[in-house]
Protein backbone atom coordinates (compact mmCIF):
# COMPACT_ATOMS: atom_id res chain seq x y z
CA UNK A 1 0.00 0.00 0.00
CA UNK A 2 1.61 3.50 -0.73
CA UNK A 3 2.30 5.25 2.15
CA UNK A 4 3.37 8.54 3.14
CA UNK A 5 6.67 8.84 0.79
CA UNK A 6 5.33 7.27 -1.96
CA UNK A 7 1.93 9.75 -1.71
CA UNK A 8 3.96 12.54 -1.64
CA UNK A 9 5.66 11.81 -4.37
CA UNK A 10 2.48 11.08 -6.36
CA UNK A 11 1.43 14.35 -5.75
CA UNK A 12 4.09 16.46 -6.39
CA UNK A 13 4.45 14.86 -9.88
CA UNK A 14 -0.01 15.35 -10.05
CA UNK A 15 1.40 19.31 -9.26
CA UNK A 16 3.46 19.00 -12.18
CA UNK A 17 1.73 17.51 -14.62
CA UNK A 18 -2.08 17.95 -14.19
CA UNK A 19 -2.27 21.06 -11.33
CA UNK A 20 -3.24 24.25 -13.81
CA UNK A 21 -4.73 22.00 -16.60
CA UNK A 22 -8.63 21.06 -17.64
CA UNK A 23 -9.54 18.03 -16.74
CA UNK A 24 -11.84 16.96 -20.12
CA UNK A 25 -12.96 13.62 -19.67
CA UNK A 26 -13.40 10.93 -16.63
CA UNK A 27 -13.82 7.66 -18.03
CA UNK A 28 -14.57 4.97 -15.10
CA UNK A 29 -14.24 1.59 -16.17
CA UNK A 30 -13.85 -0.71 -12.80
CA UNK A 31 -17.44 -1.04 -11.64
CA UNK A 32 -15.93 -1.00 -7.64
CA UNK A 33 -13.86 2.26 -7.83
CA UNK A 34 -16.72 4.60 -7.50
CA UNK A 35 -18.16 5.13 -4.15
CA UNK A 36 -19.81 7.85 -4.32
CA UNK A 37 -22.91 8.96 -6.47
CA UNK A 38 -23.67 12.98 -5.40
CA UNK A 39 -22.23 14.81 -6.94
CA UNK A 40 -22.05 13.13 -10.09
CA UNK A 41 -18.80 12.20 -11.30
CA UNK A 42 -19.14 13.62 -14.26
CA UNK A 43 -19.05 16.74 -12.68
CA UNK A 44 -15.52 17.18 -12.73
CA UNK A 45 -15.40 17.27 -16.51
CA UNK A 46 -14.24 20.50 -17.38
CA UNK A 47 -12.95 21.88 -14.70
CA UNK A 48 -9.22 22.61 -13.80
CA UNK A 49 -6.85 21.18 -11.22
CA UNK A 50 -6.21 23.99 -8.65
CA UNK A 51 -4.90 22.07 -6.15
CA UNK A 52 -3.77 18.74 -4.55
CA UNK A 53 -3.49 17.29 -0.59
CA UNK A 54 -2.43 14.53 0.86
CA UNK A 55 -4.95 12.95 3.71
CA UNK A 56 -3.54 10.19 5.13
CA UNK A 57 -2.91 7.73 2.36
CA UNK A 58 -5.80 9.55 0.13
CA UNK A 59 -4.51 11.54 -2.70
CA UNK A 60 -6.87 14.58 -2.96
CA UNK A 61 -7.43 16.93 -6.20
CA UNK A 62 -9.33 20.22 -5.84
CA UNK A 63 -10.95 21.35 -9.02
CA UNK A 64 -12.33 24.97 -9.88
CA UNK A 65 -15.24 26.36 -9.31
CA UNK A 66 -17.42 27.71 -6.41
CA UNK A 67 -18.76 24.72 -5.32
CA UNK A 68 -15.54 23.46 -3.56
CA UNK A 69 -15.48 19.80 -5.44
CA UNK A 70 -12.84 17.24 -4.33
CA UNK A 71 -11.91 14.16 -5.93
CA UNK A 72 -10.10 11.17 -3.78
CA UNK A 73 -8.48 8.65 -4.68
CA UNK A 74 -7.36 5.45 -2.09
CA UNK A 75 -4.80 3.46 -4.02
CA UNK A 76 -5.05 0.73 -1.19
CA UNK A 77 -2.63 -2.31 -1.64
CA UNK A 78 -1.99 -2.70 -5.24
CA UNK A 79 -3.44 0.65 -6.73
CA UNK A 80 -1.35 2.56 -9.18
CA UNK A 81 -1.40 6.02 -11.15
CA UNK A 82 0.20 6.03 -14.31
CA UNK A 83 1.10 9.12 -16.84
CA UNK A 84 0.36 8.33 -20.76
CA UNK A 85 1.40 11.38 -22.86
CA UNK A 86 -1.48 10.25 -25.71
CA UNK A 87 -4.97 11.83 -25.07
CA UNK A 88 -7.29 9.25 -24.78
CA UNK A 89 -5.40 6.85 -23.44
CA UNK A 90 -6.91 3.38 -23.15
CA UNK A 91 -6.91 2.28 -19.47
CA UNK A 92 -4.69 -1.63 -20.00
CA UNK A 93 -6.92 -4.77 -20.07
CA UNK A 94 -7.96 -6.40 -16.69
CA UNK A 95 -5.88 -4.08 -14.20
CA UNK A 96 -7.19 -0.58 -15.74
CA UNK A 97 -9.75 0.86 -13.54
CA UNK A 98 -10.25 4.67 -14.84
CA UNK A 99 -8.55 7.32 -17.12
CA UNK A 100 -8.58 11.01 -16.67
CA UNK A 101 -8.50 12.98 -19.49
CA UNK A 102 -6.28 16.03 -20.04
CA UNK A 103 -5.38 17.88 -23.15
CA UNK A 104 -1.80 16.85 -23.00
CA UNK A 105 -2.58 13.61 -21.98
CA UNK A 106 -3.82 11.03 -19.41
CA UNK A 107 -4.17 10.05 -15.95
CA UNK A 108 -4.48 6.01 -16.21
CA UNK A 109 -5.78 4.56 -13.07
CA UNK A 110 -4.63 1.09 -12.18
CA UNK A 111 -4.85 -1.85 -10.36
CA UNK A 112 -2.99 -5.48 -10.69
CA UNK A 113 -5.33 -7.36 -8.25
CA UNK A 114 -8.13 -9.71 -8.57
CA UNK A 115 -9.37 -8.04 -4.92
CA UNK A 116 -10.60 -5.00 -6.42
CA UNK A 117 -9.87 -2.60 -3.48
CA UNK A 118 -8.78 0.80 -5.16
CA UNK A 119 -11.72 3.40 -4.52
CA UNK A 120 -12.49 6.87 -5.49
CA UNK A 121 -14.71 9.34 -4.65
CA UNK A 122 -16.55 12.84 -5.95
CA UNK A 123 -16.73 15.21 -2.38
CA UNK A 124 -17.84 18.70 -2.30
CA UNK A 125 -16.85 21.21 0.41
CA UNK A 126 -14.22 21.37 2.43
CA UNK A 127 -16.11 20.35 5.75
CA UNK A 128 -17.56 17.21 3.38
CA UNK A 129 -13.92 16.19 2.60
CA UNK A 130 -12.39 16.22 6.23
CA UNK A 131 -15.10 14.86 8.08
CA UNK A 132 -15.28 11.93 5.11
CA UNK A 133 -11.71 10.97 4.67
CA UNK A 134 -9.52 13.01 7.56
CA UNK A 135 -8.70 10.09 9.34
CA UNK A 136 -7.77 12.65 12.50
CA UNK A 137 -3.97 11.38 13.02
CA UNK A 138 -1.32 13.62 13.65
CA UNK A 139 1.20 14.42 10.76
CA UNK A 140 4.28 12.83 11.78
CA UNK A 141 6.66 14.82 10.27
CA UNK A 142 4.69 17.78 11.65
CA UNK A 143 4.12 17.48 14.92
CA UNK A 144 6.04 17.79 17.93
CA UNK A 145 7.64 15.47 20.58
CA UNK A 146 4.62 16.31 22.98
CA UNK A 147 2.05 15.40 20.36
CA UNK A 148 3.89 12.64 18.94
CA UNK A 149 3.81 11.06 22.54
CA UNK A 150 0.38 11.21 22.98
CA UNK A 151 -0.75 9.82 20.21
CA UNK A 152 1.23 7.12 20.57
CA UNK A 153 -0.26 6.61 23.73
CA UNK A 154 -3.34 7.64 23.86
CA UNK A 155 -4.20 3.78 24.11
CA UNK A 156 -1.92 0.95 25.94
CA UNK A 157 -1.37 -1.09 22.52
CA UNK A 158 1.39 -2.75 20.58
CA UNK A 159 3.60 0.22 18.36
CA UNK A 160 3.28 -1.93 15.41
CA UNK A 161 -0.73 -1.36 16.01
CA UNK A 162 -0.25 2.11 16.94
CA UNK A 163 2.33 3.64 14.16
CA UNK A 164 -0.47 2.02 11.48
CA UNK A 165 -3.50 3.23 13.08
CA UNK A 166 -4.96 6.12 10.83
CA UNK A 167 -6.45 7.94 13.96
CA UNK A 168 -2.71 8.30 15.58
CA UNK A 169 -0.96 8.66 12.88
CA UNK A 170 -1.33 10.17 8.95
CA UNK A 171 -0.35 7.96 6.11
CA UNK A 172 2.15 5.18 8.09
CA UNK A 173 1.75 1.48 6.89
CA UNK A 174 2.92 -1.83 7.32
CA UNK A 175 6.50 -1.30 5.16
CA UNK A 176 7.77 2.24 7.11
CA UNK A 177 6.34 1.29 10.45
CA UNK A 178 8.75 -1.79 10.13
CA UNK A 179 11.39 0.35 9.11
CA UNK A 180 10.73 2.76 11.79
CA UNK A 181 10.61 0.48 14.73
CA UNK A 182 13.90 -1.66 13.30
CA UNK A 183 16.17 2.19 13.41
CA UNK A 184 14.45 3.02 16.72
CA UNK A 185 15.67 -0.41 17.99
CA UNK A 186 12.52 -1.52 19.44
CA UNK A 187 10.42 -4.77 19.34
CA UNK A 188 7.06 -4.18 17.53
CA UNK A 189 4.77 -6.26 20.63
CA UNK A 190 6.28 -3.75 22.91
CA UNK A 191 3.99 -2.06 24.56
CA UNK A 192 2.93 1.70 23.76
CA UNK A 193 2.35 1.94 27.75
CA UNK A 194 5.81 0.51 28.55
CA UNK A 195 7.82 3.20 26.94
CA UNK A 196 10.17 5.13 28.77
CA UNK A 197 11.16 8.67 27.70
CA UNK A 198 14.19 8.10 25.71
CA UNK A 199 12.41 5.02 23.97
CA UNK A 200 9.42 8.06 23.20
CA UNK A 201 11.98 9.75 21.76
CA UNK A 202 14.19 7.84 19.69
CA UNK A 203 10.81 6.28 17.94
CA UNK A 204 9.93 10.09 17.44
CA UNK A 205 13.01 10.40 15.92
CA UNK A 206 13.11 7.41 13.56
CA UNK A 207 9.64 8.33 12.42
CA UNK A 208 10.89 11.55 11.53
CA UNK A 209 14.82 10.72 9.65
CA UNK A 210 13.05 7.26 7.89
CA UNK A 211 9.63 9.19 6.67
CA UNK A 212 12.33 12.02 5.23
CA UNK A 213 14.85 9.53 4.10
CA UNK A 214 12.70 7.26 1.60
CA UNK A 215 10.33 10.55 0.07
CA UNK A 216 14.18 12.06 -0.62
CA UNK A 217 15.01 8.67 -2.03
CA UNK A 218 12.11 8.49 -4.28
CA UNK A 219 11.88 11.69 -5.62
CA UNK A 220 15.36 11.45 -6.59
CA UNK A 221 14.19 8.21 -8.69
CA UNK A 222 11.72 9.76 -10.20
CA UNK A 223 13.00 12.99 -10.87
CA UNK A 224 11.12 15.77 -13.30
CA UNK A 225 9.14 12.38 -14.33
CA UNK A 226 6.27 10.30 -13.03
CA UNK A 227 6.66 7.41 -10.48
CA UNK A 228 6.08 4.52 -12.28
CA UNK A 229 7.86 1.62 -9.50
CA UNK A 230 5.38 2.27 -7.00
CA UNK A 231 6.03 -0.80 -4.39
CA UNK A 232 6.40 -1.48 -0.57
CA UNK A 233 9.73 -3.48 -1.32
CA UNK A 234 12.87 -1.92 -2.10
CA UNK A 235 16.57 -3.80 -1.88
CA UNK A 236 18.09 -1.00 0.70
CA UNK A 237 15.12 -1.39 3.23
CA UNK A 238 16.56 -3.03 6.26
CA UNK A 239 13.65 -5.43 7.49
CA UNK A 240 10.44 -4.90 5.32
CA UNK A 241 10.55 -7.55 3.03
CA UNK A 242 13.70 -9.29 4.19
CA UNK A 243 12.47 -12.21 5.70
CA UNK A 244 15.74 -15.14 6.55
CA UNK A 245 18.05 -12.09 4.90
CA UNK A 246 20.90 -10.86 7.36
CA UNK A 247 20.10 -7.74 8.94
CA UNK A 248 22.36 -4.45 7.71
CA UNK A 249 23.50 -3.95 10.76
CA UNK A 250 24.45 -6.75 12.92
CA UNK A 251 23.98 -10.11 10.33
CA UNK A 252 21.86 -11.97 12.23
CA UNK A 253 18.65 -13.41 9.64
CA UNK A 254 15.45 -11.53 9.50
CA UNK A 255 12.94 -12.77 11.72
CA UNK A 256 8.69 -12.41 10.79
CA UNK A 257 5.51 -12.78 12.11
CA UNK A 258 2.82 -13.70 10.19
CA UNK A 259 -1.41 -12.93 11.38
CA UNK A 260 -3.70 -13.91 9.19
CA UNK A 261 -2.93 -12.11 5.98
CA UNK A 262 -0.37 -9.32 7.34
CA UNK A 263 3.49 -9.85 8.19
CA UNK A 264 6.11 -7.62 10.24
CA UNK A 265 9.60 -7.99 9.89
CA UNK A 266 12.18 -7.47 12.13
CA UNK A 267 15.72 -8.11 13.30
CA UNK A 268 15.60 -10.28 16.45
CA UNK A 269 19.10 -9.16 17.63
CA UNK A 270 18.59 -5.14 17.09
CA UNK A 271 14.84 -4.95 18.03
CA UNK A 272 14.05 -7.88 20.68
CA UNK A 273 17.16 -8.69 23.15
CA UNK A 274 17.83 -11.87 20.90
CA UNK A 275 14.66 -13.29 21.45
CA UNK A 276 12.58 -14.71 18.37
CA UNK A 277 8.77 -13.63 18.69
CA UNK A 278 6.73 -17.00 17.23
CA UNK A 279 3.49 -16.85 16.10
CA UNK A 280 1.35 -18.90 18.26
CA UNK A 281 3.03 -18.06 21.19
CA UNK A 282 1.67 -14.27 20.43
CA UNK A 283 -1.82 -14.80 19.37
CA UNK A 284 -2.91 -14.81 22.73
CA UNK A 285 -1.66 -11.71 23.76
CA UNK A 286 -2.06 -9.72 20.45
CA UNK A 287 -6.03 -10.59 19.76
CA UNK A 288 -7.27 -7.59 18.50
CA UNK A 289 -4.65 -5.12 18.76
CA UNK A 290 -2.80 -6.71 15.34
CA UNK A 291 -3.91 -5.85 12.31
CA UNK A 292 -6.10 -8.96 10.96
CA UNK A 293 -5.46 -7.78 7.25
CA UNK A 294 -5.21 -5.25 4.98
CA UNK A 295 -7.63 -3.39 5.29
CA UNK A 296 -7.37 -3.05 9.24
CA UNK A 297 -4.25 -1.36 8.49
CA UNK A 298 -6.03 1.58 7.02
CA UNK A 299 -9.72 0.85 8.74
Amino acid sequence: MPELPDVVVYLEALDRFVVGRELRKIRVVGISLLKSFDPPIGGVEGRTVVGTQRLGKRLVLELDGPDELYMVIHLMVAGRLRWRDQTGAKPPGKIGLAAFDFDHGTLVLTEASKRKRASLWLVQGADALAEQHDRGGVEPLEVDGTGFREALTSRNRTLKRALCDPTAFSGIGNAYSDEILFHAGLSPVQRTGNLNKEEIARLHLATRTTLVDWTDRHRLTVGDGFPDKVTAFHDDMAVHGKYNQPCPVCGVPVQRIVYADNEVNYCPQCQTDGRVLADRSLSRLLKDDWPRSIEDLED
